[in-house]
């Protein structure tokens, strides 16, 4: 089969790659209709996230159809068309049973790999190193999908691969991220961030009550999308103080609550932007906490500071004391998506959300290479890649 296989930082490539199979009863596979490109596919490609061997296969958004089971799988058939969740969760283990599905206890086979960098270990990931299981990635033709009997979600006749897509990933963690933000009639919520995560954040936000969203970006074509589709007030930090610019909107108060979903790979001005260039240059840290600062600095005293965007490592110059000493609250982690895909689901069906809305750019997988180029490079007003095997 045709896959999408990472061979050092900016190279990958669409190799000839062995077909799964069924190794362990619970596994199905699953022949992939439409698989995505996501914003923490870049840390891949920029090489930010340890623990990569050359091969692997990328992608941990897609979906597809059921073409074979293990004899443990009774949830699901042949012929079936599924949305397959980025986390692999057991099902039955303590955080599972919490329905912290990212956390699972029983998914990740290296755990101790990521013991030794994070003290505990997430669950398996597809596509997403060896930090995470080295699971192969959905950005192929064909997928092996473990404890195929808990995480895929069947897709109900007469909706297509465009409306669900994203439900194995980012729209669920744009809800989460929103979520997190215990938001209440009239609330101002301030994003920064204005990829597809950024996108469905903004738009969960309003579902859930807020008043005002603001979008931070630099870049016109997200901003754009932030203002059109998602009905956010767009400011670009390349143009204005942003941390004046939310007083101002807040009579000085702040947001009642921020979203970081940028992640380590945040685009810095000034001073601080060289130093964390140069730190990260130097490994001497691995991650450009610009975003998180500002949204810590700037959300109000009393207020939640929601972090859907990827931390991998260790960040520098990170205000902490004004997190404990103004009562902030911080959460964050990768999303629980089992817990999400039913629900957003019924969301999508009456109207609440339309996940095809951004997508900008619709290739054949053997174009991935160059899929991940623009998208890398913010080229052609690329935000959100579909590719179709």
């Amino acid at each position: 089969m045709k896959a999408t296989c990472w061979y050092g930082k900016k190279d990958v490539r669409v190799d000839n790659v062995p077909d799964p199979e069924i190794i362990n009863p619970r596994d199905a596979i699953v022949k992939v209709t439409s698989t995505a490109i996501c914003g923490s596919d870049l840390h891949l490609y920029n090489g930010f996230v340890p623990a990569m061997e050359k091969g692997d296969i990328l992608g941990h958004e897609f979906m597809g159809e059921v073409v074979d089971v293990g004899d443990e799988v009774h949830s699901l058939k042949v012929g079936d068309r599924v949305v397959v969740p980025f986390p692999i969760a057991c099902g039955n283990c303590f955080f599972c049973q919490e329905k912290l599905y990212s956390v699972c206890e029983n998914s990740n086979p290296n755990a101790w790999m990521a013991e030794k960098m994070w003290g505990h270990s997430p669950s398996g990931i597809f596509g997403y190193s060896h930090l995470t299981g080295g699971y192969a990635g959905g950005q192929a033709e064909y997928v092996r999908v473990p404890f195929a009997d808990v995480g895929p979600l069947k897709v109900p006749d007469g909706m297509s691969d465009e409306q669900v897509l994203f439900l194995s990933d980012i729209l669920p963690t744009g809800y989460m991220a929103a979520e997190a933000c215990e938001i209440k009639p009239g609330s101002t919520v301030a994003v920064w961030g204005c990829g597809p995560v950024g996108q469905f954040a903004i738009q969960s936000a309003y579902l859930l009550g807020a008043e005002r969203v603001i979008a931070i970006d630099r870049l016109p074509e997200r901003l754009r999308m932030a203002y059109d589709k998602s009905k956010a007030i767009a400011l670009n930090y390349e143009q204005v103080d942003i941390a004046e610019a939310l007083k101002d909107m807040t009579g000085g108060r702040g947001p009642d609550a921020c979203i970081d979903a940028v992640g380590m790979e945040a685009h810095g001005m000034g001073i601080m932007g060289a130093y964390d260039r140069v730190k990260q240059a130097m490994a001497a840290q691995t991650d450009r906490p610009v975003a998180l600062r500002q949204a810590l600095m700037s959300c109000r005293n009393g207020g939640v500071v929601s972090i859907p965007g990827v931390y991998g490592g260790f960040l520098d110059k990170v205000p902490f004391g004004s997190v404990m000493n103004r009562s902030l609250t911080i959460k964050t982690g990768q999303t629980h998506v089992q817990r999400y895909m039913q629900p957003l689901l019924e969301r999508i069906r009456n109207g609440d959300f339309d996940p095809a809305v951004i997508i900008t750019h619709r290739m054949a997988l053997d174009d991935a290479a160059y899929a991940y180029e623009i998208f890398c490079d913010k080229q052609d007003e690329c935000i959100k890649v579909v590719l179709r095997p």
